[in-house]
């Protein structure tokens, strides 16, 4: 027995082993002598199939699909040894995704408690003395954010004037853009008559930015700038007035431990919004420049691993998108696939 949740914004199914009830916004589908149910859930994840799903949608304030429309659907059904051949290759590329996303889970999981103990005892595991934000290292200095860095906060170009963003070739940030990562590109650009008349400024690469406005978790996160660029008015740079005493990237990871203190500094009935001067009195605590480097070291570590693991994610996806497409539609026979060439690319 499948049952598939067919909703038109939706892309699930799953295979069940034993009977049971659902609710009138699944459908269920029993396969026949001529097709195996795991080719069937595969099935319903095609572009063809969820397209023809939407398509013959009815309703307006609770859009469904139903039997009626599905039942149009045509579909490449293959030789059931084929099926098989199928469901396994397509099988192999989800477990590699499964793994590189324990992967991340677990680097991520093993990030946070490196970055609790170092924030909290430094490299050498020292004594604690207690502050607004929690304990830190006895030896760490103490100071409010406005104490080590500067903050300022970019502008939007008027959208009805053309000359603003058409053919814009410089970087424009938004906080949607500022997910813990080095930003290398922007989704929009705009041009240097729109940062003229604007109060959008041009900051450097290396700037540290943090979202001050945003919908869910976004409000409190950092990023680093990996380009020069311009940014909205809800996005605030934080640039240290001394790199020898308290850098950018110390800052990063120090903000990105302390996310969830920051996200209470908003305020606002319906989103909880920061500012520029809620940031500078965040407190912040500080070793040495040299214990600084060896945090920042360490962290990084843990950022690269997880890059390489979202890489490797990132290609299998693309890679079952690709083979979930041309197999289900017949453009691909898994007798035509290098399955060497397939094994090689889901290991690690």
């Amino acid at each position: 027995m499948l049952f598939g949740k067919l909703r038109p914004y939706l892309r699930k199914s799953v295979l069940v082993d034993k009977d049971g009830i659902c609710s009138t916004d699944i459908l269920v589908f029993r396969a026949t002598e001529k097709c195996i149910p795991e080719f069937i859930c595969l099935l319903t994840h095609t572009d063809e199939f969820v397209g023809h799903a939407k398509a013959t949608t009815s309703g307006v304030q609770h859009p469904r699909t139903s039997w009626s429309g599905l039942r149009e659907f045509k579909l490449h059904v293959p030789p059931i040894p084929e099926q098989r051949k199928i469901v396994g290759v397509l099988g192999a590329v989800q477990r590699a995704m499964e793994q590189q996303e324990r992967l991340l889970a677990l680097t991520a999981e093993l990030k946070k408690a490196l970055m609790h103990k170092l924030f909290t005892e430094g490299l050498r595991g020292e004594p604690q003395k207690q502050t607004e934000i929690g304990p830190v290292p006895e030896s760490w200095e103490v100071g409010m954010i406005d104490d080590v860095a500067k903050i300022q906060s970019g502008g939007t170009p008027t959208r009805d004037v053309s000359e603003h963003w058409h053919g814009g070739t410089i970087p424009w940030v938004k906080t949607g853009e500022i997910d813990y990562c080095t930003i290398q590109t922007t989704e929009e650009r705009i041009t240097p008559v729109g940062l003229a008349n604007s109060a959008a400024r041009l900051f450097p690469a290396g700037t540290l930015l943090m979202a001050m406005y945003g919908q869910g978790v976004t409000r409190g996160r950092v990023a680093i700038l990996g380009i020069e660029a311009t940014t909205n008015q809800a996005c605030a740079s934080i640039t240290p007035h001394d790199e020898s005493r308290v850098s950018s990237r110390f800052l990063y990871y120090f903000l990105e431990y302390h996310y969830e203190n920051l996200r209470k500094l908003g305020h606002g009935a319906n989103q909880r919004n920061m500012n520029a001067a809620l940031i500078r009195g965040f407190p912040v605590g500080f070793p040495s420049g040299s214990e600084q480097a060896e945090i920042v070291s360490a962290l990084s570590a843990f950022d690269a691993k997880q890059q390489i693991h979202q890489r490797k994610h990132t290609t299998l996806t693309a890679l079952f998108r690709t083979l979930l497409h041309q197999l289900m539609t017949a453009q691909l026979r898994v007798h035509d696939l290098d399955l060497s060439e397939l094994e090689t690319t889901t290991q690690g």
